[in-house]
């Protein structure tokens, strides 16, 4: 079929950055074309940002105008409090953004009072920061020195730390992100969350390096697509479960005793389910206070009886509103049932392994090549050629000395110490294929198919070049999440790998999809599908807060796809070019990746 010309049209100087043009006359292709043109999809999978937060500013691609920041109305900038009236300034509680100091006071709200201090006790609210939006940039640049140094903390005041932008992480849970989005309303996000207002912080999306490096001369043709959405609300772990296997994992013969005494023993009455208060809330916050009943923030969702309904497992429990879900749904972040796991975490507080279907199941067993490539995974699993089912890894070093007991510092590590050298910002339950039977410690699949982030830059490189199938999941430090990683850092990360695919042989034939996993906590304008006035497919699981999301390849022409997506879109994508049935049915009504949108509509 016929490819776009090698061209990059006239160049023009639009606020001191180079963009590339492509030339009008470039042939078109169709959805089909695009689809049989692709040899490799690889799916980078970044951390924790909306796409308000991040992509907000990014203006027009290919004489389309995004939906950003500019778009949003004041309906949905302004913030609630908990009583429904409008807050006057954004409470703040990150280091660097708190007044009088290190900010000067301009915005005081004695009709909404935080819970500040230790012990927390409701006090006026003093601010730098007026209810709307604003620019992170502006407060706490690239340059400045709030990162921690030892990697992990989360609160580092500039002049102390190393330099890198970070700010304070932000709660990104399954009950609290429906709270905030209030029924697509989206004005309780800083209601909802511990890091009150920094929910409305965004960056300067021109100053980027992704965004720098897609305006750079010769750069790859790509599309924005800004109504993607993460496939379920909440954090990481259940997104990054959506994305491989399109549902949400259910904890087989939970325990429902209403006790959590036992979890240290990891026996008996260990109760992972959570509690929510008569407005679907599990805890509280500086601007929140449950109204009554015992809440809990948990690993599963509410407990339910035997006909589904929601009956909670703790005493004192209110009832829970309608529209929540219960059952035995993992839903917040739980470590895995085999190694690596998050080191001392008992054996109630693991989720025993999955069965139900996977991508990567799916992929094999129609004789498709595929990878999940995860930084920092040779020295979390024990890749260090202690025998022939651990091989040394592409990844594998000797470690920081002191991550677990005793050292990490010799090249052949035993069981007693494992989870041998992860890195300190390795996050276990980023490894989603990890928790299924198939890939356990000690299967030939997970040999197979979980590999480390350097064995997928050697594999772009190589002659006979990628599998199929990638999935790259940068390690903590690089990937982009508030509270522990450098936002310019892992934007600079991404750009590294991206250069590394358009380097290799296989950037002819390769569709780049680059997507965030989950908001992180962060406002975003557009109401999720499932909500009034915007339909969609959506279940009970989400989708949840929009999330910034890139298409690149040669044969596209720069532009945006406003196209409705959720994660599970990716998915759709994989079946639908390798001739994949949906994992969850094709007549499941709920079978999300059965009815949504493949990202091939980035044809224009």
């Amino acid at each position: 079929m016929p490819r776009f010309p090698d061209v990059t049209g006239s160049v023009l100087l639009v606020n001191s950055l180079l963009v590339t043009t492509v030339l009008a006359c470039a042939p078109a292709v169709t959805q089909d074309d695009l689809l049989r043109s692709v040899d490799h999809i690889v799916v980078i999978y970044e951390e924790n940002h909306s796409f308000d937060n991040l992509y907000g500013g990014w203006g027009e691609v290919g004489g389309q105008h995004i939906n950003g920041l500019s778009e949003a109305t004041s309906a949905r900038t302004t913030q609630l409090a908990q009583d429904g009236s409008p807050l006057t300034c954004l409470y703040q509680n990150d280091v660097n953004l708190t007044s009088p100091s290190p900010l000067p006071t301009t915005c005081t709200d004695t009709a909404h009072p935080a819970q500040q201090g230790t012990p927390a006790t409701p006090q006026p609210v003093h601010s730098a920061f007026a209810n709307k939006p604003w620019r992170i940039d502006d407060v706490i640049p690239a340059t400045a020195t709030t990162c921690s140094i030892s990697g992990g903390s989360n609160d580092v005041l500039a002049g102390t730390g190393a330099p890198g932008g970070c700010t304070h992480d932000l709660v990104h849970r399954f009950y609290q992100a429906q709270y905030q989005i209030d029924g697509g309303k989206q004005d309780r996000y800083v209601t909802g969350s511990d890091a009150v207002g920094l929910t409305m912080g965004h960056y300067d999306t021109t100053r980027l390096p992704i965004y720098a490096y897609l305006h750079s001369r010769n750069a790859p043709h790509y599309v924005i697509a800004d109504n993607f959405f993460q496939g379920a609300f909440g954090g990481s772990f259940l997104n990054h479960q959506v994305l491989v296997g399109a549902q949400a994992p259910v904890f087989p013969g939970a325990d429902r005793s209403g006790q959590i005494t036992g979890c240290a023993s990891g026996t008996t009455h260990c109760d992972l389910h959570s509690a929510v208060d008569s407005s679907g809330m599990p805890t509280s916050y500086p601007y929140y206070t449950p109204p009554a009943g015992i809440v809990k923030d948990q690993q599963l969702t509410e407990a339910a009886d035997s006909s589904g309904h929601c009956a909670s497992s703790f005493p004192g429990a209110v009832p829970a509103p309608a529209g929540t879900l219960c059952g035995d749904y993992a839903i917040n972040t739980i470590q895995p049932f085999t190694q690596p796991y998050a080191p001392g975490t008992t054996i109630g507080e693991r989720l025993p392994l999955l069965h139900s279907p996977n991508i990567g199941d799916s992929l094999s067993a129609h004789g498709v090549s595929w990878a999940w490539y995860s930084g920092g995974w040779d020295n979390a699993a024990g890749n260090n050629g202690r025998d022939a089912t651990h091989p040394l890894g592409a990844g594998w070093t000797a470690g920081p000395t002191g991550t677990v007991a005793g050292t990490c510092t010799a090249p052949v590590a035993t069981d007693a110490v494992f989870p041998y050298c992860p890195d300190p910002l390795f996050q276990f339950h980023h490894q989603p294929l990890g928790y299924f039977a198939n890939f356990a410690d000690g299967t030939l699949g997970r040999t197979q198919h979980l590999l480390d982030e350097q064995q997928f830059l050697r594999d772009a490189a190589r002659p006979s070049g990628l599998p199929a199938v990638s999935f790259v999941k940068p390690i903590g430090a690089e990937n982009e999440h508030p509270g522990y990683a450098s936002e310019s850092s892992g934007s600079s990360h991404l750009v590294e790998m991206i250069k590394a695919i358009e380097n290799g042989p296989d950037a002819q034939h390769t569709m780049i999809i680059v997507t965030y996993d989950e908001f992180g906590g962060q406002w975003d304008h557009v109401s999720p599908p499932g909500t009034p006035g915007n339909p969609g497919p959506h279940d009970a699981f989400g989708p949840g807060t929009r999330v910034p999301t890139l298409i690149i390849s040669p044969d596209l022409r720069s532009g945006v796809d406003h196209t409705q997506h959720d994660t599970t879109s990716i998915l759709a994508t994989i079946e639908h070019r390798f001739g994949l049935p949906p994992l969850t049915g094709p007549d499941d009504k709920a079978a999300r990746d059965a009815h949504v949108a493949d990202l091939f509509t980035a044809v224009r």
